[in-house]
C-alpha cells in the first residue's frame, strides 16, 4: 500500500452499523481477520480513543485510531457502510467511509506520518467521491492502492 501504513485487502469490506458504537466493533473485527490480532483488545483500544474525542473526520469520513501492543508498523482496515451513520463528526454529517488505523505503541512520529496521510487521501474529493460510490470491497482496495502507486511514482 503506502509506505507509512499497510492495507491488506481482506482488511476492506463494505457492511452496515446501527450506530456509533457498532462501528467501531465492525472495524475492529475486520482488524482482528485481516492481520490476526486480538479483538478485544484492538476493540478496547479504539474505544479508549474515541472517549477522548470523535474521530469524526467529516465529509462522510471516520479515522478511528489507535496504538496497540503486538504490532511493528501501522496497519489500515477500510470500512464502507451501505447507509451514512451518525459519527459525532466534526461537520455533523453522518459517515459513510470508515478508515480505521492501529500503530504500534511506541510508533510516535510514525503514527501522526499514517495519519497525516489518511487526512491527506480522504481531503481529495475525487477518491472520496469514488469511494463512496465503490460497489465492492475489491474496487475500494484498488482505487487506494491506484492512488498509493500513482503518488509514488
Amino acid at each position: 500500500m503506502d509506505i507509512n501504513f499497510t492495507l491488506s485487502p481482506q482488511a476492506v469490506a463494505i457492511g452496515t452499523a446501527n450506530g456509533k458504537p457498532a462501528i467501531l466493533v465492525a472495524i475492529a473485527a475486520q482488524f482482528a481477520r485481516a492481520y490476526g490480532l486480538d479483538l478485544a483488545m484492538v476493540l478496547e483500544a479504539l474505544e479508549e480513543r474515541e472517549k477522548l474525542g470523535s474521530t469524526g473526520f467529516g465529509r462522510g469520513v471516520a479515522l478511528p485510531h489507535a496504538r496497540i501492543e503486538g504490532i511493528h508498523r501501522p496497519v489500515a482496515a477500510v470500512l464502507k457502510l451501505s447507509a451514512p451513520v451518525g459519527f459525532e463528526a466534526a461537520d455533523d454529517m453522518p459517515v459513510e467511509l470508515v478508515f480505521g488505523l492501529l500503530s504500534p505503541v511506541n510508533a510516535g512520529a510514525t503514527h501522526l506520518h499514517a495519519l497525516a496521510e489518511i487526512s491527506r487521501l480522504m481531503r481529495d474529493d475525487a477518491l472520496r467521491e469514488s469511494l463512496f460510490e465503490a460497489n465492492n470491497a475489491e474496487a475500494i482496495f484498488a482505487l487506494l492502492t491506484n492512488v498509493s502507486d500513482r503518488d509514488a511514482a
